[in-house]
């Protein structure tokens, strides 16, 4: 027990004395550019602690967020320490380019669990630790240095931005419908949306400042990060979000979309259904459909719900039933079991269940009147 306090004194010190170091080498102008780097960077740490442990309900789109900010905090601040104090210890260097490798998938999965939020979020944990093992093995294998020269000409802070890149492009991909409605200039996001753009945008343009430090200033990505930060929050102000936005995608500000969209979005759901069959694969689910459709699944279960009245379930399930309906029509000898199967159903008594409460009779009854 006193050995580990005596280790917590000494990290205490170590920081303390990084501290006095900075402030003893900044005149008045440097102050006030450390204070506007760091401040993005203290703010951060805040709201990363409270998505941690105070925002309710705790859903994994929230432990994301607050994990991103964390990861941008960190590697921030080591700039901000870095540049004041070129003296920094390598362990801390290290430490703040292990949070850099870590940036771009709390990216993606954040988005991933917001956008489409019934897909495998739980690969995470295989990413996370692949790219956390990776960046634990180049700082033993290198320990004096935080840039080796991995392969060829290609350094280690090379990959690292390469990686957070390959991220930041398959986030793109997940809000592709978001980036195209933000192109058609008479189509109104929601805040939902907005905030998710907005985080999308922010990591984007953090990244082009951190990639490009060796043609400006190695503390841009930091001013950068700063501006960013207050500037998103400030416009969402403007925009009354008042925190709808950190909810599950399931809570929107406009319960119905527009009737004129609405009805193209039904009639195009009605085609899709008919044409390809979507509904007689058992294991069906929204974001497959919002994807044939190239939409949001919060925006297809928004005009199920709000606009249709109906879950997404017993939707695809009439489609089940009107399709078994004409099954029994054309072949009366056919056996039901096959019907619910071929239509859809996993089992025999949802198939019975599903016919009951759509048709209001049972199959077999159905059965007998059309003999």
């Amino acid at each position: 027990m006193a050995i580990k306090s005596e280790r917590c004194i000494d990290f205490t010190y170590f920081w303390v004395q990084q501290l006095l170091s900075i402030f003893q080498k900044m005149n008045f102008s440097s102050e006030l550019l450390f204070f506007f780097s760091a401040l993005g960077v203290f703010n951060a740490l805040l709201i990363s602690l409270y998505f941690f442990f105070i925002k309710r309900p705790r859903t994994i789109s929230n432990f994301f967020l607050g994990f991103l900010l964390l990861m941008l905090a960190i590697r921030v601040g080591k700039s901000v320490f870095y540049y004041f104090n070129d003296d920094l210890s390598i362990i801390f260097i290290k430490f703040g380019l292990t949070a850099c490798i870590l940036i771009g998938p709390s990216l993606y999965f954040y988005m991933k669990s917001v956008v489409l939020p019934n897909s495998k979020i739980h690969l995470w944990k295989i990413h996370f630790l692949v790219l956390l093992s990776l960046a634990i093995f180049i700082g033993i294998l290198f320990p004096e240095t935080h840039n080796p020269c991995l392969v060829g000409n290609i350094h280690w802070m090379t990959i690292i931005y390469s990686i957070w890149a390959g991220y930041i492009i398959g986030t793109a991909w997940i809000i592709r419908p978001l980036l195209k409605d933000l192109i058609k200039k008479n189509k109104k996001i929601s805040s939902l949306d907005f905030w998710l753009l907005s985080v999308f945008t922010g990591n984007l343009i953090i990244w082009v400042a951190f990639s490009t430090v060796a043609y400006t200033s190695y503390l841009v990505g930091a001013l950068s990060f700063s501006l960013i930060f207050y500037l998103f929050f400030l416009l969402l102000y403007f925009r009354r979000t008042k925190g709808a936005l950190f909810t599950q995608p399931h809570k929107y500000a406009n319960k119905k979309i527009a009737p004129v969209e609405a009805e193209k979005l039904v009639a195009a759901l009605d085609r899709l259904m008919k044409d390809e069959k979507m509904y007689t694969n058992a294991n069906l689910r929204l974001p497959d459909v919002a994807k044939k459709m190239n939409i949001l699944p919060h925006t297809l279960s928004q005009l199920i719900n709000d606009n249709m009245g109906k879950s997404f379930t017993f939707l695809i399930n009439e489609y089940r039933i009107e399709k078994a309906k004409e099954m029994i029509r054309c072949n009366t000898q056919i056996k039901l079991e096959a019907v619910g199967y071929d239509c859809g159903f996993n089992s025999k008594s949802t198939f019975y269940s599903a016919f009951k409460k759509i048709a209001k009779t049972t199959p077999a009854k159905f059965k007998e009147s059309i003999a």
